[in-house]
C-alpha cells in the first residue's frame, strides 16, 4: 500500500509563506523597523524553502527504478540543505542591515499597527508549523520537520523583534531594535547550520537514531536468548525510509528452510517495530570461523 502524498503540506507552507511576507512587509513599511525587516526577509527564505520542499518531495515520492533501486528518498536532504543555506544568507543580510541601523539610527513610526500585523503573521506561522511538525513526525519526513522548525524559529524571532521594538518605543533609545535584529541573525544562523548538518549526515548515510537502533538491538537480544547470534549490524536512513542490514548466525546443522524461516521472522519483527524499513539479513553457520571474516564492510 502506497504512502499518502506529502506535497499538500508543502503547498500549505507556500501559501503561509506568501501570507506572512505580505503581512510582515506591511509591518516593516509602516514602522521602518529593521527588526521587522529582518522578520520579512526570513519569510522570503521560508517561501524559497517551501518551494524547494515541494520539488524535492515530488522527486522523493517517485517509486524505485532501474537507476535508483533504493528509491528517491534522499532528495529530501537536498531540500533541507538548500533551506539551511538560504537561512545562512538571510542571517548575513540581516546582520548587515542591523549594523547599518546601529551606526545610523532612525526613529520608528506607526509601531502599534506594525506590531499588530506582525503578531497576526506570527500566529499564522505557529499554526502551520504545528501542522507540518505533526505530519513530519508521523511520516518521518525530514523536509517537513525542517520546514516546521524553521517556521517555529520565525515565531520566536517575531517575539524577539516585538520586544526590541517595544523597548525602543518605551525607552526612546534607538539601539534595542537593531540589537535584537543582530540576535535574530545569530539565532537563524544557528538554525541554518543545524539544517545543513542534518542534510549532510543523511547524504553520508548516517546511522539510525539511538532510539531506533536500540529497538533493533532489543529485538536481536531476544533471538540471542534462543541460541541465535548476529554481527555486522549496519543501519542508515534515506528520507522517510530506514535500512537495516545484519548477518544472522544459526547452528550449522539447521536446514536451509529453518534458517530462512527464522530470518523472515526476525525481519518481520524489525519492520513491525520500525515501519517503512527495509531489512536485509544474511544467514551464516554459527560454528564456521569463516563467518567471522565478513564483519567489515569490505571483506
Amino acid at each position: 500500500m502506497s504512502s499518502p502524498s506529502l506535497k499538500r503540506f508543502a503547498w500549505l507552507s507556500i501559501v503561509a509563506a506568501i501570507g506572512t511576507i505580505v503581512l510582515k512587509g506591511a509591518a516593516w513599511w509602516l514602522t521602518g523597523s529593521v527588526g521587522l525587516l529582518s522578520d520579512a526577509l526570513e519569510s522570503l527564505v521560508n517561501l524559497a524553502g517551501a518551494m524547494m520542499a515541494l520539488a524535492m518531495l515530488s522527486i522523493a515520492e517517485q517509486p524505485a527504478d532501474d537507476q535508483h533501486a533504493y528509491g528517491h528518498g534522499k532528495a529530501e536532504y537536498f531540500s533541507c540543505g538548500f533551506e539551511g543555506l538560504l537561512i545562512l544568507i538571510a542571517a548575513i543580510a540581516i546582520g548587515i542591515c542591523a549594523t547599518e541601523r546601529l551606526l545610523h539610527p532612525r526613529p520608528l513610526s506607526d509601531v502599534s499597527v506594525g506590531l499588530g500585523v506582525s503578531v497576526v503573521a506570527s500566529l499564522l506561522n505557529l499554526l502551520v508549523a504545528r501542522i507540518l511538525l505533526a505530519a513530519g513526525r508521523e511520516h518521518r519526513s525530514l523536509t517537513l520537520e525542517a520546514d516546521a522548525q524553521h517556521l517555529m524559529t520565525d515565531v520566536w524571532t517575531t517575539v524577539g523583534v516585538i520586544v526590541g521594538v517595544g523597548a525602543t518605543v518605551l525607552t526612546g533609545w534607538p539601539w534595542p531594535d537593531p540589537l535584537i535584529a543582530l540576535l535574530v541573525a545569530v539565532n537563524i544562523l544557528w538554525t541554518g547550520w543545524k539544517l545543513i548538518y542534518r542534510s549532510t549526515s543523511g547524504l553520508m548515510d548516517g546511522a539510525l537514531s539511538p532510539e531506533d537502533h536500540g529497538q533493533v538491538v532489543d529485538i536481536l537480544a531476544r533471538y540471542r536468548a534462543e541460541g541465535i547470534d548476529y554481527h555486522a549490524l549496519r543501519t542508515r536512513e534515506s528520507g522517510t525510509r530506514r535500512f537495516v542490514e545484519l548477518h544472522v548466525l544459526v547452528p550449522g546443522a539447521w536446514s536451509v528452510r529453518r534458517g530462512h524461516d527464522l530470518a523472515e521472522r526476525l525481519e518481520s519483527d524489525i519492520r513491525d517495530a520500525l515501519p517503512r524499513s527495509t531489512v536485509i539479513t544474511h544467514v551464516e553457520p554459527l560454528e564456521d570461523p569463516v563467518s567471522q571474516e565478513d564483519i567489515d564492510l569490505d571483506r
